[in-house]
């Protein structure tokens, strides 16, 4: 075992089978980012048709503002829809709940169209994506006995996935109309549906419905 030329040989041959292994193992996974370019779109999501009850149906509409839906390319386009949508709840005696932003002391006024303007008393200013938050929505809701959301309003990345989430994991059904939000880009629209639809935990795609504003009756 002192033998020199001996230990050379179990050099050598331990040599040559880490240089074996280091050549069998696979290659280190790129990250999302190296492979960003390459990653494809997933299936498109199913749109349903869905009928709903007035009386344990809230209409959601949130952050459609003159200060910010002019800002994003798709949102005057979710106007008619939104409008759309509010008038056929307002018919079915639906609930409608309104969270303003922008500025310190927005007021209804300051809604993006006055077609789908807040009555007294359905509208809070409440910044960021979870309108569950320092709200009293959660409390609106049970006080009505509500059981299913729509939620509509800019940005989809925000309030959709933000309030949507939020609905979903309190126990509500949440229906998505996706002709009725918009975001800066039509990739945030995408990530958001998708999210909605699929993308996101368990508790809130099994409680949720992509649907269009003509897809929804009462």
């Amino acid at each position: 075992m002192n033998n020199p030329r001996t230990r050379s040989g179990y050099v050598t041959i331990a040599l040559t089978l880490t240089i074996a292994w280091l050549g069998a193992s696979p290659a280190p996974a790129a990250d999302i980012i190296a492979e960003w370019a390459t990653v494809k779109a997933p299936p498109v999501p199913e749109l349903k048709p869905v009928t709903l009850d007035g009386k344990t149906t809230a209409l959601l509409i949130l952050d459609m503002m003159k200060t910010n839906c002019p800002k994003r390319p798709r949102c005057s386009a979710t106007v008619p829809n939104v409008k759309k949508l509010h008038d056929a709840a307002r018919a079915a005696g639906a609930m409608v709940f309104y969270s303003l932003v922008g500025g310190d002391n927005p007021t209804p006024a300051d809604i993006v169209d006055p077609g789908i303007a807040p009555r007294d008393g359905e509208w809070v200013f409440q910044r960021g994506p979870d309108k569950f938050l320092g709200s009293g929505l959660e409390e609106r809701l049970k006080a009505r006995g509500i059981k299913t959301v729509i939620v509509c309003g800019t940005s989809a990345q925000g309030v959709v996935i933000g309030t949507g989430s939020g609905s979903a994991q309190r126990g509500y059904k949440v229906i998505v109309p996706v002709d009725s939000m918009s975001s800066d880009d039509p990739y945030m629209e995408q990530y958001a549906a998708w999210h909605m639809f699929k993308g996101g935990p368990a508790i809130v795609t099994d409680q949720t419905t992509l649907t269009r504003s003509d897809m929804i009756k009462f």
